[in-house]
């Protein structure tokens, strides 16, 4: 927000003395109308889904997808845990899907600054279609297998390991570069109404209906959003575009390696999903506060608090100290943690995990604005793949973290202990990264760089 400058002069008071009583009568300042209110400022930025159609059709594909994906979400580790009634086993599926996840990322990123990004994402929604066929099938099956639970959990992972890069470093492209924390918010906004319906939805169909029919709807969801995705236009690579290979990895690393902000941001998350994420415990967190009617919503509570923020994230574009923002709301997110596996009641659970949904929200917004108001277009792909690295294998490595110690030790003390564990680890990191803290959007040199070239591209055309 701006201010008047101290030394501005305004029009003379006709009651001071000292005024000129002489000089005109200034001129009748127009009327800008009412002030936006509070509310209406909090509101989310709308500019991005005005200006691009693009955006508009990824972001009702990604809403659409979203909610079916959550489905399958739910719908998996409630089959496993059914099938083998182990936490372990559960907490395996994270497992498989961090060898594919680390592997197709780091080369999907190179795929993405090499190839259409259109095609990357065509082809790579159609594929998961394919798998969730896969796991409709064998939930029909009369004795459904478990290793089908596991292959398709490896195979989707790598799927979405190609296809996350190129929507991160498409969006650079269809949205201008003064909108792109809005961007990030609206495509949050997206990602937690998909995430609280889905899940709520889940914890009904799976209960009332069957596994197969959240399988089946999820089916019918890949449908819709490839029909979405045909109509996005070309996005061929940039012409200083590296061709993928690991040498081309490796250049982006390098990068990576060279902007400290970026590494923290990396760092701080990781950090906060592998000690603090107890999705894998849940369904055993239920039954253990005798509430098994509580697991869809607890699936939902956390994309609830991102919701809530994404609802009112107009204040995230008056905000420039990002890295502060970063590791402050990661912080919180352990706190929550740790009071969540604390308390013995259902309600003060739930409350609580949408509490840390809401500063897992608000760490995102401002990575993903770091990101995309920093990173060249020629390596946006690459340093898409580090980034879905950073806060997909968290998750994944979370998971196992979070059913390995459920098993030694209790499911309740699994939650708490990795809260305490995430906020003593970020406040070792938030120590050692002090670019990160100092990270500023209006003076980073990268950011004002990449927004000057943007402007006269812009110029030019």
């Amino acid at each position: 927000m701006t201010h008047p400058s101290p030394d501005t002069a305004g029009p003379a008071d006709p009651a001071d003395p000292g005024a000129d009583a002489t000089a005109p009568a200034p001129a009748p300042v127009p009327d800008p109308g009412p002030a936006p209110s509070r509310l209406r400022s909090l509101l989310p930025d709308l500019a991005p889904w005005r200006t691009s159609a693009d955006f508009r059709r990824l972001w009702v594909a990604g809403l659409v997808t979203n909610f079916g994906s959550f489905l399958t979400f739910v719908a998996l580790p409630v089959q496993m845990k059914e099938l083998t009634g182990s936490v372990v086993a559960v907490g395996a599926i994270g497992a498989v899907e961090l060898l594919p996840l680390i592997v197709f990322g780091l080369y999907g990123g190179a795929l993405a600054d090499a190839l259409d990004k259109r095609r990357l994402i065509l082809w790579s929604e159609a594929g998961q279609g394919l798998l969730c066929g896969a796991l409709l099938v064998n939930a029909l099956l009369p004795e459904p297998l478990v290793w089908p639970l596991y292959a398709v959990a490896a195979l989707s992972s790598a799927l979405v390991a190609v296809q996350r890069p190129a929507l991160d470093a498409l969006t650079p492209r269809i949205v201008r570069h003064e909108h792109l924390p809005a961007a990030a918010a609206l495509n949050s906004l997206r990602w937690t109404v998909g995430g609280v319906a889905g899940p709520a939805a889940a914890g009904l169909v799976v209960a009332y209906a069957g596994l197969g029919w959240a399988y089946a709807a999820d089916l019918a969801t890949f449908v819709v959003s490839v029909l979405l995705a045909l109509g996005l236009a070309a996005s061929p690579a940039a012409h200083e575009a590296a061709k993928p290979s690991l040498r081309s990895i490796a250049e982006g690393a390098r990068y990576a390696w060279s902007r400290k902000e970026l590494l923290g941001t990396y760092a701080i998350d990781l950090a906060a999903m592998f000690l603090a994420f107890p999705l894998a415990v849940l369904p055993f967190l239920a039954d253990e506060l005798d509430a098994e009617w509580s697991l869809g919503l607890m699936y939902a509570a956390l994309p609830a608090g991102a919701l809530l923020v994404s609802l009112t994230s107009g204040w995230t574009s008056r905000v420039h100290r990002h890295g502060r923002a970063v590791v402050l709301a990661a912080a919180c997110w352990g706190l929550s943690m740790v009071a969540a596996g604390a308390v013995h009641s259902v309600w003060p659970v739930l409350l609580l995990l949408t509490l840390a949904g809401c500063f897992d929200m608000v760490s995102g917004i401002f990575r993903a604005a770091m990101w995309n108001q920093t990173i060249p277009d020629e390596l946006r792909g690459r340093l898409a793949g580090i980034e879905l690295l950073s806060y997909s294998v968290g998750p994944q490595l979370g998971q196992v973290r979070a059913g390995g110690m459920a098993a030694w030790t209790s499911v309740r003390t699994s939650v708490w202990a990795g809260g305490v564990l995430c906020v003593a680890a970020v406040g070792a990191l938030a120590l050692c990264l002090p670019r990160l803290m100092a990270y500023d959007v209006r003076t980073n040199e990268h950011a004002v760089r990449l927004k000057q070239a943007r402007e006269a591209a812009g110029a030019g055309t």
